[in-house]
C-alpha cells in the first residue's frame, strides 16, 4: 500500500525532491564546513528525511484532482463506513493512520519528547489546520481524518519512546554515531528496495553487487 502511494505521486514530486535535497545538503555541508561544525551523518540524513516527508505530506493533502464527497463533522460516521480488510479500508483507514506515524516519529525525536499529551497536541493542530485549508481548495474536512492522524502520531511516539528505551538499554558501542549511521542508512538501502522492488538476489547473480 505505501509503493502504491509512492507510486501515485513519484511523477510529481520527484523534481521537487531532488531539488530540496540538493539545496538542503550543499547548504548544510557549507555551514559545517565553513564554521567547523561536526557532522553527523545518521542526523543529517534524518533531517533530509523529515523535510521530504513534509513536501511529500504536503503534496498528498493538497491534491485537488479527487471527489472525496461532503464534509463530515461526525466522528466515526466515515471510519465505520468500510469493510474491514477492504481497498477502501486499507486506503482511506490504515493509510490516514501510517502518514502521521513519521510525523509522531520525528516531532518526539527533535523535540526530545517522552510526554504523551505534547505530541498528542501538536499532532492534532497539525491535521486540524490540513482540514481545514482541505476545505478551501476542492476537498472536504473530515473529522475522522484528524482522528485517524492522532492514531498516527501517537503511534511516531510511541516507536520514539520505544526504541529510546531499547537504545538506552543496549551496550554504548550500539549507541555510538559509527553504528547509528549504518543503521540508518541499511534502513535506507532496504526502503529504497521495497519501494522500488529490486530483486537483490537477481542483481547479485548478474554481478552487479
Amino acid at each position: 500500500m505505501v509503493r502504491d502511494v509512492i507510486y501515485d505521486i513519484l511523477p510529481d514530486i520527484w523534481p521537487m525532491v531532488i531539488i530540496i535535497t540538493v539545496i538542503v545538503s550543499t547548504l548544510r555541508l557549507a555551514y559545517v564546513t565553513r564554521n567547523k561544525k561536526g557532522f553527523c551523518l545518521y542526523k543529517e540524513l534524518l533531517g533530509l528525511m523529515f523535510m521530504i516527508y513534509i513536501l511529500c505530506l504536503f503534496h498528498v493533502v493538497t491534491f485537488q484532482d479527487v471527489n472525496y464527497g461532503t464534509n463530515n463533522f461526525i466522528p466515526f460516521k466515515e471510519i465505520f463506513r468500510y469493510d474491514v480488510g477492504s481497498y477502501k479500508f486499507i486506503k482511506n483507514i490504515i493509510g490516514n493512520i501510517i502518514m502521521f506515524i513519521p510525523y509522531g516519529f520525528f516531532a518526539s525525536y527533535y523535540l526530545k519528547n517522552r510526554k504523551f499529551g505534547t505530541i498528542a497536541f501538536l499532532t492534532l493542530v497539525v491535521s486540524t489546520t490540513i482540514e481545514f485549508v482541505q476545505m478551501y481548495i476542492g476537498r472536504v474536512f473530515d473529522i475522522d481524518d484528524i482522528i485517524l492522524n492522532l492514531v498516527g502520531g501517537i503511534v511516531g511516539f510511541l516507536l520514539f519512546v520505544g526504541l529510546d528505551a531499547i537504545k538506552s538499554k543496549l551496550p554504548k558501542v550500539f549507541s555510538s554515531n559509527w553504528f547509528l549511521n549504518l543503521v540508518v542508512i541499511i534502513l535506507i538501502i532496504l526502503m529504497v528496495v521495497y519501494l522500488f522492488n529490486i530483486n537483490i538476489f537477481g542483481l547479485y547473480k548478474l554481478g552487479w553487487i
